[in-house]
């Protein structure tokens, strides 16, 4: 990314805003910007026998600023989204590099530093805005990831509209990805990993992304959405989703999300895939009860656009479960302890199952995972906004690595205006 602040002035400058529009007072009135705090720690172990590397473990320091402009006035709005990124190594080495936590160095660990700016001009008119630069997306076909110290972002352009109430159309082009552990933009690819039966012939990059789709509010209870997304000469897919929510009573609800893609190659590879999935959640008072099952068939497992998460019910703390041919079920609790009396405490545990992996002549596949998440947030007082949050994964297969994971992230978001 641009590390200077020249680049706001070149974004001002392709926008045409004048000094006296800049100063705008909708412009400004209408601006919001905020700093995060995010200390990180990273502990993966690999426990199978022969692993390459025995552990994974860093500790950094992460800084987020994000300021988003108000629009200027007239029938064409514009205004400028600013996210700024700082990251700082407090602890790694001894072959433990490779988090994800830290940009890499030439020597196989870590950068002492890192810094990033991401700036993205806008332009609104009536109900539907455009937006062209740096930035992250969340949605069916892209969902740029934040898990670890700062977050992915991507260089291309979207545009939004809402002109029909109940109906959001999104469409999108994207060129180039900066990664969350990544120094600079790079070219655009697909996660093969796992036993997902992917192959590619020649170049594995591409320099063109694009989606269109939407969702709609069928009623109140019902939404639905569809998405095409297309990464040039490597998978094209079609998505979609269905969400119901019925309310049984007082605090009483069952949420049921549907899921399918279909995605095919594009020219140079063998994409093949077929993917559902479903979740079917009970919410009684701070209770929430979960079952979700998945189920890839094809030629090949899933394809997405590498590094990003992907739009998968069983794609949780480590794995997607989403190989060539993998089925696999999922059972989730969520418990919120403001019912009885300690808000901003959260508590979420989940085991998953798959197995019948195509591993070819050595027969079926089977893995699986648990995670366990404690967070609390401070409600009042001069910790309002800090958040402590752990972390926990073990996962266990018979074709893949053994892992037992902790994070502990520390984040501290403070609004500025």
């Amino acid at each position: 990314m641009r590390k200077t602040s020249l680049a706001l002035a070149i974004a001002a400058g392709t926008l045409g805003l004048s000094l006296s529009q800049v100063a705008n007072a909708e412009f400004i009135k209408d601006s919001k910007a905020s700093l995060e705090a995010r200390n990180f720690y990273f502990n993966r172990d690999f426990r199978q026998d022969g692993a390459s590397q025995a552990k994974q473990e860093e500790w950094a320091q992460g800084f987020i600023l994000r300021m988003d402009s108000g629009y200027t006035e007239g029938t064409v709005g514009f205004g400028i989204d600013t996210i700024g990124m700082l990251g700082f190594k407090l602890d790694s080495g001894g072959g433990t590099a490779g988090s994800g936590l830290l940009v890499p160095d030439r020597s196989g660990g870590s950068q002492d530093y890192s810094s990033d700016l991401a700036v993205a001009g806008k332009a609104r008119l009536s109900k539907s805005t455009l937006r062209v630069g740096s930035m992250q997306f969340k949605n069916m076909a892209i969902a740029s990831s934040d898990s670890r110290l700062t977050p992915q972002v991507f260089k291309g352009g979207q545009l939004l509209s809402q002109e029909i109430d109940g109906l959001t159309l999104d469409g999108g082009y994207l060129r180039e990805v900066n990664h969350r552990n990544s120094g600079d933009f790079e070219d655009l690819s697909m996660t093969t990993g796992g036993k997902r039966g992917i192959s590619i012939t020649g170049d594995k990059t591409t320099d063109a992304f694009q989606f269109i789709g939407g969702t709609y509010q069928l009623s109140k209870e019902l939404t639905g959405a569809y998405y095409y997304s297309n990464l040039e000469d490597l998978y094209k897919q079609n998505s979609f989703n269905l969400v119901h929510v019925l309310p049984l009573g007082e605090a009483q609800s069952l949420k049921t999300d549907l899921r399918y893609a279909r995605a095919t190659d594009d020219g140079r590879s063998n994409v093949d895939n077929k993917a559902f999935g479903a979740m079917v959640t009970y919410g009684l008072g701070g209770h929430k009860l979960g079952l979700g099952y998945q189920k890839m068939s094809g030629d090949t497992g899933a394809a997405y656009l590498g590094g990003t998460d992907p739009y998968l019910v069983n794609y949780v703390q480590i794995g997607d479960f989403a190989n060539k041919d993998e089925t696999s079920w999922q059972a989730r609790y969520d418990f919120n302890f403001a019912g009885v009396g300690i808000p901003g405490l959260t508590f979420m545990t989940r085991y998953l199952s798959g197995d019948n992996v195509d591993l070819g002549a050595a027969g079926d596949g089977k893995e699986w995972e648990r995670d366990t998440e404690l967070m609390y947030v401070f409600q009042q007082g001069a910790l309002k906004n800090l958040s402590l949050r752990w972390r926990n994964a073990m996962v266990r297969s018979d074709f893949t690595n053994d892992i037992d994971e902790n994070r502990l992230i520390v984040s501290y978001t403070l609004p500025l205006f």
